[in-house]
C-alpha cells in the first residue's frame, strides 16, 4: 500500500508540474497520467473509462449545450442592452455590469456568461473612450463569484454535489450553494466595484489599436420583409435602433435602383433593401432587433432564424477567384448557400449593389452561412479566412420560449421530480427540437477538453483516496491546526485548495480537495458538509493567475493585461472571501 501511495503521489506530482507548465494540453496531461496509472495497477482495468460514464460529465456537458441555447436565443442580449449604459459613471457601470455577470453566471455556464458580456463591455469602453482593462477583470472576477451561487453555475459545484452523492448518498440541491455562494458574491461585487478596479493599470490592449480596415466597417444590405411592409414603416422609423446598434443606414434599394439620397420618409415595402454600415456585430444586431433580413434568406435552411448561421470574415487577396467578379456572376448562393452580406474596402464606399459589386484584391467579405459552408466557400473563392471573427446570429424571437424551456427544466430538478441530467437533457432535446442549437451545436458546445480531463481524473481522484493520499494530507492538516479552534482547519483547507487552483483546473482542484476535506471531517468528527462547501468556494476561487481560470484567459489580450496584473485585485479579493465564506459556511453549514 505504501508502494502504491508513494506512486500516485508522483503521479500526481507531475501532473500538477505539467499542468502548471503549461506547454501540454491539459486533457492530453490527464488522460495520459490515467493510461500510466492504469499500465501502474493504480487503477483497476476495468474502471479505467469509468469517469466518461460519471454523471458529473454529463451535467458538465449538457450545462454546456443548453447555455448556447440560451444565448442563441438573444436572451442574454436582451437583457444586458437594457442594463449595460456607457454614460453611467465607472463604479456604477462596473456594480451593473458585475452584477449581470454574477446573475447570469448562476444560472448558465459562467465561460458563456463572459463570452456574451464581454463583446458588450468592449463596446460600451469604447463609447466611454475609456481602456477596456479598467472594466474587463472585474466583470472576469463577477462571472466567478456568481457561478457559485447554483449547482450549474460552475463545474467544481456539479463536482462536489456528485462526489456528495459518492459518499453520503445524496446530492446537494440547485441551491443549497446559494446562502454561501450569494454572500460571498455580493462582497465580491461591492469589492471589485469599489475599489478593484482603482488597483488596475489603465494600459491600452492591442485591440484598442487595430487598424480601421482590420476593425470592419461593411457596407450590406438588409431585405425588407412582409411583416415590416406591412406596419407602413419609413427609413426614418428605423433609425433609432440603427443609432442604437451603431449603424448608418445609407440607402434603400428598390426595384434594382438605389434611391436619391437616404430616402428617410419613404415608406418601406416587401423586397426593398436597405443599405447599411456598420461592423459585423452591429449589423446583426440591427437585423435582429429591427426584424430585418437577409439576401437569399429562403435559401438557407430555416431562412433567417436558422440556428448555427454565423457571419464570417474573409480577406481576398491577389489571384482569388473572385477578383474582379460579383458573387452573382459566380453563383455564390446557388452553389453555397452562403450570402455575400457585405464588403469593407479600406474605409471608401461604393454605390453598387453588394451583390453585383466587382470584388478587388484587398477587400474583406462578410459572408453568411453555416461554419462548414462558409470556410467552403471561402477556399473556393480563394479567399482567407480572418480568424477569430465569426458573429453569431441571433434567433431573437425565441427567447421568451429558451427561458421557458430552461425554468421547466430547473423546476423539475428543485422538486425532486427528475434528476438535473435527465432534466438537462430534456432540455437540450427541445432546443434542438425547436431550432434553438443545431445537432452540429450539440456537439461543437460542449468544451470536449473539460470533459476529457474530468473523465481522465475522476479514477485518478479514486485511486488517491484508495490508497490513503487523502487521509494523509488531512492529518497534516489536523495536526498542524491541533489546539485551535476547529474553524481553523476550514480556513488551511480553504487557501491550500485556492492556491492550487490559481495554477490548476478548477474541475482537478475539486476532485483532488473533496476526499481530503472528508478525511478532514472524520477526523475532527464534525460535519462533512461543512468541508465539502468550503472546497466548493475555494475551488472556484481562481483570481491570482491567467491561467486559474479560463474567463482570466479570455480577458488577458482584450484587456491589455500582463501576469502580474492579476494579483494586484486578485489577492485581497481571496481575503475577503475567505473572510465572508467561512463565517457564512460556519453559520449555514455548522459543524
Amino acid at each position: 500500500m505504501q508502494a502504491e501511495l508513494t506512486q500516485i503521489f508522483i503521479l500526481l506530482g507531475l501532473v500538477f508540474a505539467l499542468l502548471v507548465w503549461g506547454r501540454i494540453r491539459y486533457d492530453l496531461v490527464a488522460f495520459g497520467a490515467l493510461i500510466v496509472a492504469a499500465t501502474l495497477g493504480l487503477v483497476p482495468t476495468e474502471d479505467v473509462f469509468s469517469g466518461f460514464g460519471h454523471s458529473a460529465v454529463a451535467i458538465i456537458a449538457l450545462v454546456l449545450i443548453v447555455s448556447r441555447g440560451l444565448s442563441s436565443s438573444g436572451a442574454v442580449e436582451l437583457i444586458a442592452s437594457r442594463l449595460i449604459d456607457p454614460d453611467r459613471p465607472l463604479p456604477l457601470h462596473i456594480a451593473v455590469v458585475a452584477a449581470l455577470a454574477a446573475g447570469l453566471s448562476a444560472i448558465i455556464n459562467n465561460v458563456a456568461a463572459l463570452a456574451l458580456l464581454m463583446p458588450l463591455d468592449l463596446e460600451a469602453a469604447k463609447k466611454a473612450k475609456r481602456a477596456a482593462g479598467q472594466t474587463l477583470m472585474p466583470l472576469s472576477f463577477a462571472t466567478i463569484l456568481g457561478g457559485m451561487i447554483t449547482l450549474i453555475g460552475t463545474p467544481p459545484n456539479i463536482v462536489i454535489s456528485e462526489y456528495r452523492q459518492g459518499v453520503l448518498g445524496e446530492p446537494f440541491g440547485m441551491f443549497d450553494f446559494a446562502p454561501v455562494g450569494l454572500a460571498v458574491a455580493v462582497a465580491g461585487i461591492a469589492f471589485v466595484s469599489l475599489v478593484g478596479w482603482r488597483l488596475l493599470p489603465t494600459r491600452t490592449s492591442l485591440q484598442e489599436t487595430e487598424k480601421e480596415v482590420s476593425k470592419g466597417r461593411y457596407i450590406a444590405e438588409l431585405r425588407i420583409g412582409e411583416h415590416i411592409a406591412q406596419e407602413d414603416m419609413t427609413v426614418s422609423d428605423l433609425s433609432p435602433k440603427a443609432n442604437e446598434a451603431d449603424v448608418h443606414i445609407l440607402g434603400l434599394i428598390r426595384l434594382g435602383k438605389r434611391m436619391r439620397g437616404l430616402a428617410l420618409r419613404e415608406i418601406l415595402r416587401a423586397g426593398d433593401f436597405l443599405v447599411v454600415e456598420g461592423d459585423p456585430k452591429s449589423i446583426e444586431t440591427f437585423m435582429g432587433q429591427a426584424g430585418l433580413e437577409f439576401a437569399g434568406s429562403e435559401k438557407h435552411d430555416g431562412g433567417v432564424v436558422a440556428p448555427g448561421l454565423t457571419l464570417s470574415e474573409a480577406i481576398v487577396p491577389e489571384g482569388a477567384r473572385i477578383v474582379g467578379r460579383t458573387a452573382r456572376s459566380l453563383r455564390l448562393l446557388q452553389k453555397h448557400s452562403v450570402t455575400l452580406l457585405g464588403v469593407a474596402r479600406e474605409g471608401r464606399s461604393f454605390r453598387d449593389r453588394v451583390r453585383l459589386l466587382p470584388i478587388r484584391a484587398g477587400d474583406v467579405l462578410l459572408l453568411l452561412g453555416t461554419p462548414e459552408r462558409v470556410a467552403a466557400a471561402t477556399e473556393w473563392l480563394g479567399g482567407l479566412s480572418l480568424e477569430g471573427r465569426q458573429t453569431e446570429v441571433v434567433q431573437r424571437s425565441k427567447a421568451g420560449l429558451s427561458i421557458g424551456v430552461f425554468l421547466i427544466a430547473v423546476a423539475l430538478s428543485v422538486f425532486g421530480l427528475l434528476p438535473l441530467s435527465v432534466a438537462l437533457g430534456g432540455a437540450v432535446i427541445a432546443y434542438v427540437a425547436l431550432d434553438l442549437v443545431s445537432a452540429r451545436e450539440v456537439y461543437t458546445s460542449v468544451e470536449w477538453k473539460v470533459i476529457v480531463l474530468l473523465a481522465s481524473l475522476i479514477p485518478l481522484a479514486e485511486a488517491f483516496e484508495h490508497f490513503g493520499g487523502a487521509d494523509l494530507i488531512a492529518r497534516e492538516i489536523v495536526s498542524l491546526s491541533a489546539g485551535y479552534p476547529t474553524w481553523v482547519s476550514l480556513v488551511a483547507l480553504m487557501v491550500v485548495t485556492m492556491t492550487l487552483s490559481d495554477f490548476l483546473n478548477n474541475v482537478a482542484t475539486t476532485l483532488i480537495a473533496a476526499p481530503i476535506s472528508m478525511s478532514i471531517a472524520a477526523a475532527t468528527d464534525t460535519n462533512p458538509d461543512t468541508y465539502l462547501m468550503t472546497v466548493a468556494v475555494a475551488a472556484s476561487c481562481a483570481f491570482l493567475t491567467p491561467i486559474g481560470h479560463k474567463n482570466n484567459t479570455l480577458i488577458l489580450g482584450p484587456g491589455g493585461y500582463r501576469f502580474g496584473d492579476y494579483w494586484r485585485i486578485g489577492l485581497p479579493l481571496e481575503i475577503l472571501v475567505i473572510c465572508v465564506a467561512v463565517p457564512s459556511i460556519l453559520f449555514v453549514w455548522p459543524l
